[in-house]
């Protein structure tokens, strides 16, 4: 899905606590903006602390804007599932529940195919003893979280999360792809 000019571009991906994803993604070659958010589910009016509770339906997501003349669909979703394990349903490490489930949100076609062929190969090379179960489907709404989840990790380095977490992520997207980070 293009916004202003043609090689704009946009996907909702989430693959646990959308600020280990936001951290990551914020830094990529070509990204232009990352916000934290809630998709997915069906509570009008999603918050932080409904969200958590389980009972909206809704996944904690980042909305990732790019320039897809610097990186594509693809390589996005080379890094989404290189930093979180797409194997265990609604849970990431000790985040569990709906909210922390694998999805990826298309927002065209083209992006619907991309991920179903990616998840494919995926299975087909056994990358992990489980299979993929990332959940894929039409963006109906992303609704944008609280300002106090921007740039958390930026924010907040020396947090025991940050560091526990969120750290080993992005030190393991960096070995495997520190082509593709600005700093």
């Amino acid at each position: 899905m293009t916004h202003a000019g043609q090689d704009e571009a946009f996907t909702v991906l989430g693959g646990g606590c959308f600020w280990c994803l936001e951290a990551v993604f914020q830094r990529l070659r070509g990204v232009r903006r990352v916000s934290s958010g809630y998709a997915g589910g069906h509570h009008p009016k999603p918050t932080y602390r409904l969200v958590c509770g389980g009972a909206t339906g809704h996944a904690e997501v980042v909305r990732i804007t790019y320039d897809s003349t610097v990186i594509s669909f693809r390589t996005l979703l080379d890094v989404f599932f290189t930093i979180h394990d797409p194997t265990t349903p609604n849970r990431q490490g000790a985040d569990v529940g709906p909210q922390y489930r694998s999805i990826i949100l298309y927002t065209d076609d083209e992006q619907e195919r991309i991920a179903r062929e990616l998840i494919q190969e995926l299975d087909s090379e056994s990358r992990w003893s489980d299979p993929v179960v990332t959940e894929l489907a039409p963006l109906e709404t992303f609704h944008e979280a609280e300002p106090e989840h921007d740039d958390y990790y930026r924010k907040n380095p020396q947090q025991p999360y940050c560091q526990i977490v969120i750290s080993p992520k992005m030190a393991k997207a960096r070995a495997g792809l520190g082509h593709l980070f600005e700093d």
